[in-house]
């Protein structure tokens, strides 16, 4: 193992995280804490299982829905330029989903469908109330998850070579109902790479290229994007999943594999990688307002709706998500917000996880950054000990 301990509190951290390292649960990890704006870092164990190299401050991971804020920011930046405005439906830009219908019943045949109620909107896309998501429910077993898994829609895990590009991604989204009514609940995923795709559209330029010059590099982000370059590839950790019955780590994807080159269909639901200096400057954008190191990115009234709770009571009730999830969190535009009791930061905090090991916390208050890199895969929507270790070692210190 390898670390860099120059304080007491990094000690403690180090002494948090280092017997999960031990034990195999993930091959290393990367631990930031960042107190206005001082960064403390941890790095512990290796890229890779086994006999891997050691990891480094600037290793690179697969960070999937920590993308989700990211392509929100995207969008927010089209808001502050009057390209796009929050509550305008979205058929003018993606005439393939004008004129919706949605299925009566969720296991339902997709031909027994009612109008949709209204158009979907960007505010829609964003605070994932387009009424099409992610269902937890057994992998195709309505006939609506068989349809979006035939059409390679990509919503499951990330796959990036899985999707066609955006336009026709588009088109085979519009062949199929919506699952719930546009408004009418929160349902995960699928808004935000809708959204990839109106950012395309609206910005006239491919997403991937919008992203990088709107957002990516005023904040020096320049390890950050959907696929690393040839140059960058001694530096992409390996991804694992753990097999659910011996709990040995399994390669979900190997440092030249789907992510060593771009994607057809930049994903805006998972399909960054980036590494933890990267990540720190888009949340310190956020944690000042818009503004990082001089460079506006963002408005503040941008940043504020973002990381303010934009769900009513009505629509997290019918959500049929994790139980309790909604008991201590809401949504904003791209992020969870902390609302009640939570392991992972005090209410009022913001941010959010990638299942393929990552996790970004943000409490304005305190003025704390928390950002876990690791390359094991959650086996379950609930957050993994590792990353409950790390959040109680962050805020006891």
């Amino acid at each position: 193992m390898t670390h860099d301990s120059s304080t007491a509190r990094h000690s403690r951290m180090y002494d948090a995280l280092a017997g999960h390292v031990a034990r195999g649960e993930v091959p290393g990890l990367i631990a930031l804490v960042a107190r206005r704006g001082v960064a403390e870092v941890e790095v512990i164990g290796a890229a890779a299982a086994g006999d891997g190299e050691p990891l480094r401050r600037d290793s690179i991971f697969r960070i999937s829905s920590m993308t989700k804020p990211i392509t929100a920011a995207a969008a927010m930046a089209l808001i502050d330029d009057g390209r796009l405005a929050l509550d305008e439906p979205v058929d003018g830009l993606l005439p393939e989903l004008a004129g919706r219908r949605v299925l009566r019943r969720i296991d339902g045949p997709l031909d027994d469908t009612v109008p949709a109620s209204r158009p979907i909107t960007v505010r829609d896309l964003l605070a994932f109330t387009m009424g099409m998501g992610i269902l937890l429910a057994a992998p195709g077993s309505t006939p609506i998850q068989r349809a979006i898994d035939e059409l390679q829609l990509g919503q499951g895990p990330p796959q990036p070579r899985a999707a066609p590009a955006p336009d026709e991604w588009l088109r085979r989204l519009g062949t199929l109902p919506l699952m719930h009514q546009p408004g009418e609940r929160w349902m995960y995923n699928t808004g935000s790479d809708v959204l990839g795709a109106l950012i395309a559209r609206a910005s006239g330029r491919p997403f991937d290229r919008f992203l990088r010059e709107r957002i990516l590099e005023p904040l020096g982000m320049t390890d950050t994007a959907f696929s690393v370059s040839p140059a960058q590839r001694d530096r992409l950790v390996a991804s694992y999943r753990t097999d659910p019955t011996t709990g040995a780590l399994r390669t979900y994807d190997p440092p030249d594999g789907q992510w060593s080159r771009p994607p057809a269909f930049p994903a805006g639901s998972a399909g960054l990688v980036s590494t933890a200096d990267d990540f720190l400057a888009f949340a310190e954008m956020l944690r000042n307002g818009g503004s990082h190191r001089g460079t506006r990115v963002l408005s503040a009234a941008a940043v504020a709706a973002m990381t303010r709770d934009q769900l009513s009571p009505a629509q997290k009730a019918a959500s049929q998500w994790v139980p309790g999830f909604f008991d201590r969190l809401g949504w904003g535009l791209g992020m969870a917000v902390v609302t009640g009791p939570d392991d992972s930061a005090a209410p009022g905090s913001y941010g959010w996880d990638g299942g393929l090991g990552t996790a970004w916390r943000t409490d304005p208050r305190a003025e704390v950054v928390t950002i876990l890199l690791t390359q094991g895969a959650w086996s379950r929507p609930e957050p993994p000990p590792v990353c409950r270790a790390f959040w109680r070692a962050a805020r006891a210190g």
